[in-house]
């Protein structure tokens, strides 16, 4: 698409340290090359959230900085009924935090396939996670985790729920809460959902969310099959990244 490449985190711009992405989903998978704090210093000073992640989670860090904070790529964590703790058990949440911020991660690839440099759209930024989702996410801790990213300091709030259609905005949980973050300066990034052209994709209508579309990018990639009778045929394949 063009944008700036980064190799690594010593050639990230460096004000945009100071961002940082709520991510509001299943939690986070911390140990993930994608949130490798290596190279990044204390959290921001309007930082005033937690790192309060429950069973087995530890906010990654190098060391800790003198004002008690944690030197981290993910600076705060927290989790809601029924999850237990903000580690990430089924993916989601460390699929769109990785997309969102995820830092640079050389030779990255799928069993070999498109080998290169992953990271995400904003690698310098620093993440804060509110796990909702567990088995389901509940509107309740979904509205929480908004009025705690809100006092928390973050600067852009992105939430991948939705519903399969749209409601009324008075009933849209992500749209009551998005509107408190939007009347204290913090965009919302919502989902637009990947179900097309059903109306899931049409269910983020309210006007002060930037809903966002799954993209997909036509990659052909050549590989071989060998069968049964030891003869070797190339097969173009087609991948559609979203």
């Amino acid at each position: 698409m063009g944008f700036y490449q980064p190799t690594s985190v010593t050639n990230l711009p460096a004000a945009g340290g100071d961002v940082i992405i709520g991510v509001i989903d299943s939690g986070i998978w911390p140990e993930l090359p994608s949130f490798d704090d290596r190279g990044y210093g204390p959290p921001p000073a309007k930082w005033k959230g937690v790192c309060n992640g429950g069973t087995n989670f530890t906010c990654n860090k190098d060391f800790i900085s003198s004002n008690g904070f944690p030197s981290s790529k993910i600076i705060g964590a927290r989790h809601y009924s029924g999850t237990g703790s903000a580690r990430d058990l089924q993916g989601h949440g460390s699929h769109t935090a990785s997309t969102a911020a995820g830092s640079v991660v050389k030779d990255a690839s799928f069993y070999g396939v498109a080998r290169g440099i992953a990271r995400g759209g904003v690698p310098w930024a620093r993440i804060a996670t509110y796990s909702v989702c567990g088995l389901t996410c509940s509107s309740a801790d979904v509205l929480a985790a908004f009025d705690d990213a809100i006092a928390d300091g973050v600067d852009v709030i992105t939430i991948s729920i939705g519903r399969r259609s749209a409601v009324d905005l008075d009933r849209d949980t992500i749209a009551i809460g998005g509107f408190h973050a939007t009347k204290r300066g913090i965009l919302t990034v919502h989902s637009a959902g990947n179900g097309g052209p059903d109306p899931a994709t049409t269910a983020s209508v309210a006007p002060w969310l930037l809903s966002v579309a799954a993209s997909t990018i036509d990659r052909k990639f050549e590989s071989k099959v060998v069968l049964g009778n030891g003869k070797i045929f190339t097969v173009n394949k087609h991948f559609f990244a979203v």
